[in-house]
């Protein structure tokens, strides 16, 4: 029978929810028959057949029969919620209408619109550095509700999502069909900028805006600097500016 890596894993204690053990279980008997079958030793897989021995099918039937089986995700989809319920409350403010909601950060640097029409509404801490600026359409996500609409109904193109959740966990489901995203917290080394850095897509972190509304157009300064991990430690400004633009 093929050794795994879990097999000698001294740190591994085997105690968890039951449907993490079953599909832990459900995975590792894959495993080995797939290694018995191809005479290939554990390093192999790791460095050369993972992706050919185990394959996105594989998983959803391993899904399947692990739910066809009785288990269900409620009990390990409640562990966090239980352990740490403050962290699950609604953000203040974010059960009422989105479209009459806007950040006014009493740190934002605004100023009257320039001679292309764009109104300085705030700054923020560019995560990428991009070739050009990006432009959009403005949406707040501060709910479960306002997630939810977007996978029923589809996040519209070229969409700015506006968002607090700097862990990225509320709008992590659609994250990717954003064009751009102003966060009002974290860093660039919070998990929603390193999410937004592997997909792509634009962002500024620690955010400090003003004005925006659903349905405002606004531009991006993608195109500057994006701040280092020293400048933090520093107290260095390399803020971005953030445009609200003539409808």
């Amino acid at each position: 029978m093929a050794a795994l890596f879990a097999d000698t894993n001294k740190y591994d204690d085997g105690e968890g929810p039951p449907i993490v053990e079953a599909y832990h279980s459900a995975i590792k008997d894959l495993i080995r028959r797939r290694l018995d079958e191809r005479k290939c030793s554990w390093a192999d897989f790791v460095f050369d057949a993972s992706y050919e021995l185990l394959t996105a099918d594989d998983m959803r039937a391993i899904e399947a029969q692990v739910l066809e089986s009785g288990y269900r995700f409620t009990s390990s989809a409640m562990i966090s919620a239980l352990e740490r319920p403050e962290a699950y409350l609604p953000i203040p403010g974010s059960e009422g209408n989105p479209d009459e909601f806007s950040f006014q950060h009493s740190e934002a640097r605004t100023a009257a619109a320039d001679a292309q029409g764009r109104e300085l509404c705030g700054q923020g801490d560019n995560v990428v550095e991009y070739d050009s600026n990006v432009t959009g359409t403005a949406r707040y996500f501060r709910s479960i509700k306002d997630v939810a609409d977007a996978l029923a109904d589809g996040v519209a193109p070229n969409t700015i999502a506006v968002i607090d959740d700097s862990g990225g966990t509320l709008t992590a489901p659609i994250l990717e069909q954003f064009a751009g995203v102003i966060c009002a917290g974290g860093t660039v080394r919070s998990h929603l900028g390193i999410l937004t850095r592997e997909y792509g897509i634009p962002c500024l972190m620690n955010s400090k805006v003003a004005g925006i509304r659903n349905g405002d157009r606004v531009e991006l300064e993608v195109s500057g600097h994006a701040k280092t991990t020293e400048a933090y430690q520093t107290n260095t400004e390399m803020s971005v500016r953030v445009w609200k633009l003539p409808r």
